[in-house]
Formats: C-alpha cells, structure tokens, sequence
C-alpha cells in the first residue's frame, strides 16, 4: 500500500490498481516530507540532480566547512584561548594555570525556495526530461543565491557572509574575537602604483602560520584579471597557471579560487579574501533539498516546489584575512 497526503489530496491507493477515469499507478521509491506538512513523495533523481549541481558552482561551499544539522538550532563552540602553561622545578608548587575560554557560534538560518511549474502537457508530449532539466535550473539558481550570502548575506533570513563580518587593521593578539583583520592595499581604490605585489605578501603572512595550510584566495574574475599582470622586479608573473586538474592555478603558491559575489575594486572596498576556510567559514544545512511535486492546486500546471534550508557563519575570526582598497 502506498499513502499519499496533501493538502489537496487524502487516500490510500493500491500500487498499480487502476481506477476507473485515472491511469494507474506506478510505485516507485519516494522520500517523504512529514505528513503534518502535507508532503508528497519526492521522485529521488530529482533531489539527487539538485545536490549534484550546487556541489559542482557554489565555490564558497567546496573550500568551507560544511555540516549536516537536524534543525534551525544549531550551535558551535569554538576555542578562543589556549591552555596557559609553565616551567617549574622538580619540587616547585604548581598553581592553577588558565583554561580556554569559549564562544559560541550559532549560524543565522534561511530558506532558499523556488516554484516553478509546468503544463501537464509539456511534461507528457517534451522531447526532453523536463524534470531533471528543472532540477537543473533550480540547482544553478540555489548555487548563485548560496555564492552571495554565503560571501555578502546579512543574516536576516539568511547565512550571513564574511565580509559581513565587523572588521580592524589590528593582528590577532589585540583584535576582538569575531572581527576579521584587514590589510590596506596601498592606495584608494587600486593597488599602489610601485610594487603592488608586496601588499599581498603582507596579507599572507598577516595570516598565522598554522592557518596557511590549505589557505586559498577568494576574489573575483575582474580583480584576479589585474593581479595576473603583477611582475617581480625580474619580469617573472607572480600568478602561475594549473598545467593540469590536480595543479590549480597558484598566487604565491596558493590556490585561486573565483567567486562572482566577490566585489570588483572600488575605494575601499572588501575585494580580495585570502585565509584557511575549512578553519574559518562554517555552512550548516539541512541533510537534503525538499521537492514538493503538486499536480493538483493550479491545473493544469504541475508545481515544483523546492526548498532548502541553510546557514553560515564566520566560525575563527583569525582564519580569514581581507584586503581593504584604501591607502
């Protein structure tokens, strides 16, 4: 027996029993949505196809650090401090020495939905699958929505991005935990006329030493376009091109990485990120994306209806360096 329960629609129906007026049905394997809700089942190569694509164009997703939550309520502990220890003699008292202290990161939450919907017609009569040719799209415009949230967003009913961050030109020692640092560029609005190479030397090792391990530059193709043309003093290109699939193309030995939702260089803008952010970026989301199939409430249009639900978060504030366009 197969239950199917909507907000439109109530039964129980035998698999493959036809109904007078009705074609029969046709079992297949369904993920089903709580029937409180009034869900429907989910034909699983949609949902499938929906994962597939936003793995494959949201780039703040591949290099972050990326968990599975059950719920909205999702909290995170993180480290601010180190155990505090000493040197004593053999026979020297040992008095109580500082514990870490903590701060909670909890990632503001939104939902990413989308609606579209076809003719019972086009779905019959298409010469083409038009359902995977919407999990398609529907991937591709989560993946655009999740690039810039997840770089710009706000937080209100959605992840809010680093650059949302509050920021200081103080190290580590003395900044805030929660604020990231910035390093200026050397001149309003572009890079200083001589040597601009050197400013992103000061922006990777403003990043402790730790965190460079697997640390990655965040920008856009317009900026990554001026810096390709940066020089040594010797005429030698100081950005490197991939010769292959397992060798992407370098900047000072790391990896580049394009996000369109990066912002172009303007006087003093936020236009070159450059740290560790599994370390630093935290994405929480719901196991899986819901698609809601509804052929009942606008025939003769059958309605997908695709929700998921995601947050993020700066996670370690001295993960992540900024490169501000500002003398």
């Amino acid at each position: 027996m197969l239950e199917v329960k909507s907000d439109n629609l109530a039964g129980v129906f035998d698999a493959g029993v036809e109904i007078p007026g009705r074609p029969a049905l046709e079992a297949k394997a369904v993920t089903m949505t709580p029937p409180a809700k009034g869900g429907l089942g989910v034909p699983l190569e949609i949902d499938d196809t929906i994962n597939r694509v936003l793995r494959a164009a949201s780039p703040i997703r591949s290099i972050a650090q990326v968990v599975e939550v059950g719920s909205a309520n999702y909290r995170r502990l993180i480290t601010t401090t180190g155990v505090v220890s000493g040197w004593v003699s053999e026979t020297q008292a040992r008095p109580e020495t500082d514990t870490p202290d903590f701060a909670e990161i909890a990632p503001p939450m939104g939902e990413l939905y989308a609606n579209p919907a076809a003719s019972q017609a086009m779905l019959d009569d298409a010469g083409f699958n038009v359902e995977t040719w919407l999990g398609e799209e529907i991937g591709r415009e989560f993946a655009r929505a999740e690039g810039v949230a997840f770089v710009a967003g706000d937080g209100v009913n959605k992840p809010r991005g680093f650059l949302s961050a509050p920021t200081a030109a103080t190290a580590d020692a003395t900044r805030p935990f929660g604020t990231l640092q910035t390093v200026n560029s050397g001149a309003l609005g572009g890079f200083a006329a001589t040597n601009p190479q050197d400013r992103l030397i000061d922006l990777v090792h403003a990043l402790a030493s730790p965190y460079r391990q697997g640390a990655v530059w965040v920008m856009n193709s317009a900026t990554l376009a001026r810096i390709r043309k940066f020089k040594t003093s010797d005429g030698a290109f100081i950005w490197q091109p991939g010769l292959g699939p397992d060798q992407p193309q370098t900047l000072l030995g790391y990896r580049v990485v394009e996000a369109d939702a990066m912002p172009d260089v303007a006087s003093d803008s936020l236009s070159i990120a450059f740290g560790n952010f599994q370390a630093g970026y935290l994405i929480a989301q719901r196991r899986e994306t819901v698609v809601l199939k509804d052929p009942y409430s606008n025939k003769p249009y059958v309605h997908f209806y695709a929700t998921r639900r995601v947050g993020g978060a700066v996670l370690d504030s001295r993960a992540i360096k900024l490169m501000r366009f500002s003398a």
